[in-house]
């Protein structure tokens, strides 16, 4: 069967369009293995993830561990946003004392505690806008976006009315103070790579 056919069939089985719907037709496409898949207001963007990528999750997981335990930490798991059809793979989410997944086995957009995005060229965008826009909504407390591009991160905080009204700016080797948030650490920056 080809990929056409697979989504006038897969089209035909549903009439509403859900999220899971979207995502049970993903998993039926040939993805290839280590490509990060999301769905942004609707659209599905399909990233490859790189080295540089990977070694600043890893970064920021081992200090994150220090306040959160593994159980409460998710990498390029779907979690649900407010909005029309935001089905994210956060790159790194942590998640409150107490919280536990749902009947579906998926976190609650409203435990999240802290969430960082290593952006990609390509998506970029997407980070900068309507998922900040969507973790603000969704009362994320800090989100992070990390650029290895530019070789700095921008650091939102205090979400209100649908937007963060604090964005800060830390350069690599510079540390993030967190210690006024939920999470209350110092994250370090200086092993971040660059591309």
């Amino acid at each position: 069967m080809t990929v056409l056919a697979d989504r006038t069939e897969m089209a035909e089985e549903s009439d509403e369009l859900t999220l899971d719907v979207m995502f049970e037709w993903l998993e039926k496409m040939p993805i290839p293995e280590g490509t990060k898949v999301e769905i942004v207001g609707g659209n599905i963007f399909m990233s490859p993830q790189r080295q540089t990528h990977w070694q600043i999750i890893a970064t920021l997981y081992e200090q994150l561990r220090a306040v959160y335990d593994r159980a409460r930490i998710a990498s390029d798991v779907r979690i649900d946003f407010p909005g029309h059809l935001n089905g994210f793979a956060c790159d790194l989410a942590a998640m409150a004392e107490g919280s536990v997944v749902d009947s579906k086995g998926r976190w609650r957009y409203q435990d999240i505690e802290f969430v960082a995005e290593v952006i990609s060229q390509n998506t970029a965008a997407n980070d900068y806008g309507p998922k900040r826009l969507a973790y603000a909504a969704a009362g994320v407390p800090v989100y992070l976006v990390v650029d290895p591009y530019q070789g700095e991160c921008r650091l939102y905080t205090h979400s209100r009315h649908g937007d963060y009204t604090t964005v800060t700016k830390v350069g690599f080797g510079d540390d993030i103070d967190l210690t006024g948030t939920p999470v209350g650490l110092v994250l370090r920056t200086g092993e971040f790579p660059r591309d």
